[in-house]
């Protein structure tokens, strides 16, 4: 027998990108464990990985090529060769664009396989040289980097692990024990040492539980919130006043903006109390360093990236980023990454239309848009995408020809005419960037492919052949794709060591000194841009245009979507994990319930323009009045909350409203 250790990188949508260790015996993988020299995450992989060799080897993966029988949606498919796939693809994508040009495709991918080369690189040489439709948008990530680059001039925030320095914490819209696990610990360091812990959130989630101070405001009404910190600290004085006129520009139109912003106005906003308010700003005001996490459950509104914006300005004020330990740690960590990855070789110039993802269902059930075929892979969206009963629809289009690359027959993959084998992370090679720490990992395959998947690099490889496109990027194994990309890095130290950090000095203090990187190096609380464009030259609350409340007569109660459970990812692994998890249900307040007659378990049913649900209700006293939550990552039409939820595009940064979402909830009578 023979038995070697591989060491890989976590390529899942999530901050931690945790190192992980392989135990492979004569081409099997029989066992995987956390990296234990791995500085982030310290050997622990999350419960949603931590039985991923379960999913490799499950007897549901698809290992080869299939093509659709039965009706769309059905699931009915049979087995054919690759060389049949791929002539079935090239076909009937020359005869679309003979009839109705390159831009009737659309390629729809996110992150479900995260990394440098197998989330995209060699699609877009390839659609380009279609003339197909580009995607633009973002379900996540993206309006909180466009937020905070209005303030700070690009997406640059505080390394998460000096959390450990400071001596307030505010978790702010973020369930760090759930969905951030790793920083935990660094979180619980922090507290030993004497820190404070405060939790701003919603709904009082196990992170929640654990704060020395929770504050739950309305959903979004945080800006609100912020506007009156901000009131608090100009009024008694605990603006750090040299940091501000040395590093910032526009504090004094901002200072009389929030004049009027005092905590008695914004606790009727948010549905809190002055005195919670001025409780929580005198503290962050006093303590230094204090060091605000947050992820990107915030940008789901309409005005999400003015959440982002607004919050940038509060460690300015309070010259936080003078201190390790200090400032604000979001999800642009993004950022640390740019200058050190060149994507430039994976791109041509087109002057092609773009659709933004979060409108998959509008893109394809309006004919005057005219997407005849479309590609998917590394995402799932009939069931991640908002509106998607819309999308459903769309994708139930008999003369829409849709490929997806998937590894189990996931909703969207019914819908397919063509579906190709995909390989999971411990087959194929990559280089995993993350999103909530400064190391950079290395992907070694541990095991050769199951049957006849393969990576997404060679299904371009493969499609282009198809299509007799020849660019020599094609002709690029995964390793020199990945030294194209990364000019500026070591690969063979990489690959050696698995993980690197990333070149910034320790401590890392970016803005200690000033140096944002807006055109006067200087931190905009003032924002001629934004003024420009409509939205405010500073700071602002505005309400979303779909709001809950008594005036809506129809759908008083507002709905939030969290990700509640401890195996499930995204949509990733609820048809594997299903019973071991509580759910689908919907969660309400007991005076919600109370006023409609609803007791708990109670079959209820969920409901508004777009479509409704009918699942068990489940009285809770996390949520407030007037919210309820249905958990997020289920697979099946019955089961899917985003067939609820509402993609109204965000303010700025291409990212859409999930949580701008109002419904409302009946009892389903007996026989009814």
């Amino acid at each position: 027998m023979t038995m070697e250790l591989v060491r890989g990188t976590c390529h899942h949508d999530c901050p931690d990108t945790c190192g992980w260790v392989a135990t492979v015996e004569d081409g099997v993988a029989v066992k995987l464990r956390g990296a234990s020299d791995h500085p982030y995450s310290q050997g622990e992989l999350c419960p949603k990985v931590n039985r991923f060799l379960d999913r490799v080897y499950h007897d549901d993966r698809i290992l080869h090529p299939l093509v659709r029988t039965g009706p769309k949606g059905s699931g009915k498919f049979e087995q054919v060769s690759w060389a049949e796939a791929l002539s079935v693809v090239a076909e009937r994508l020359q005869a679309v664009i003979a009839k109705h040009g390159g831009e009737a495709i659309l390629p729809w991918w996110d992150a479900g396989t995260q990394g440098l080369i197998q989330m995209s690189s060699l699609d877009r040489i390839f659609f380009a040289r279609l003339g197909a439709t580009r995607l633009s948008g973002s379900l996540c990530g993206a309006t909180s980097e466009h937020g905070l680059t209005s303030t700070y001039g690009s997406g640059l925030s505080a390394d998460p692990m000096d959390v450990r320095f400071a001596k307030l914490v505010v978790l702010w819209g973020t369930n760090t024990r759930l969905t951030n696990r790793h920083l935990w610990p660094f979180v619980d360091e922090a507290r030993r040492e004497g820190a404070q812990l405060v939790v701003i959130d919603p709904i009082r989630t196990m992170t929640a539980e654990t704060a020395d101070l929770f504050i739950q405001p309305l959903p979004g009404t945080d800006v609100a919130l912020m506007l009156a910190m901000m009131h608090v600290l100009v009024r008694d004085g605990l603006v750090d006043s040299d940091y501000v006129s040395r590093y910032a520009v526009g504090y004094e139109a901002l200072a009389d903006h929030v004049a009027s912003w005092t905590p008695a106005r914004a606790a009727d906003v948010c549905g809190l109390s002055a005195l919670q308010i001025e409780t929580f700003a005198q503290l962050y005001g006093t303590t230094r360093p204090s060091m605000i996490r947050t992820l990107i459950g915030a940008e789901h509104h309409e005005n999400g990236a003015m959440f982002y914006r607004s919050l940038g300005c509060l460690p300015v004020l309070t010259g936080d980023w003078r201190f390790r330990g200090g400032g604000l740690a979001a999800n642009g960590t993004w950022a640390w990454f740019g200058d050190l990855i060149d994507e430039s070789g994976f791109e041509l110039p087109v002057s092609t239309r773009d659709i933004n993802m979060s409108h998959l269902g509008r893109a394809l059930t309006d004919s005057d848009v005219g997407i005849h075929a479309l590609f998917v892979w590394n995402g799932n969206p009939v069931v991640s995408a908002p509106n998607s009963r819309l999308v459903r629809q769309g994708m139930a289009r008999e003369d829409l020809f849709t490929v997806v690359s998937e590894q189990f027959m996931t909703d969207t993959a019914r819908f397919a005419d063509v579906v190709f084998p995909a390989t999971t992370q411990l087959e194929q090679l990559d280089v995993v960037a993350s999103w909530g720490h400064m190391y950079l990992g290395w992907n070694q395959p541990a095991i050769a492919p199951l049957g006849e998947a393969v990576p997404n690099t060679e299904l371009w490889r493969r499609l282009a052949a198809a299509m007799g496109l020849d660019d020599p990027v094609f002709g690029y194994d995964d390793e020199a794709l990945i030294r194209l990309a990364l000019p500026g890095i070591d690969v063979d130290e990489l690959a050696k060591k698995t993980w690197i950090r990333l070149n910034f000095p320790e401590p890392y203090l970016p803005f200690a000194e000033g140096r944002f990187a807006t055109a006067s190096g200087k931190a905009q609380l003032w924002s001629d841009e934004l003024e420009q464009q409509g939205y405010g030259g500073l700071p602002e609350y505005r309400a979303p245009t779909e709001k809950p409340g008594p005036h809506n007569g129809s759908f008083p109660l507002s709905l939030l979507t969290p990700k509640n459970h401890t195996r499930f990812l995204n949509s990733s692994y609820s048809h594997h994990h299903g019973r071991q998890e509580t759910g689908p249900y919907v969660e309400l307040d007991p005076a919600d319930a109370a006023a409609r007659g609803i007791e708990e378990a109670d079959q209820v049913r969920i409901w508004n323009h777009r479509g409704e649900l009918s699942m068990a209700a489940h009285l809770s006293n996390r949520l407030r009045p007037g919210l309820v939550a249905v958990p997020w990552g289920w697979w099946g039409e019955a089961a899917n909350v985003n067939i609820l939820t509402n993609d109204t595009l965000a303010d700025w940064g291409g990212g859409v409203a999930f949580y701008d979402t109002t419904v409302e909830v009946a009892k389903v009578s007996v026989g009814g």
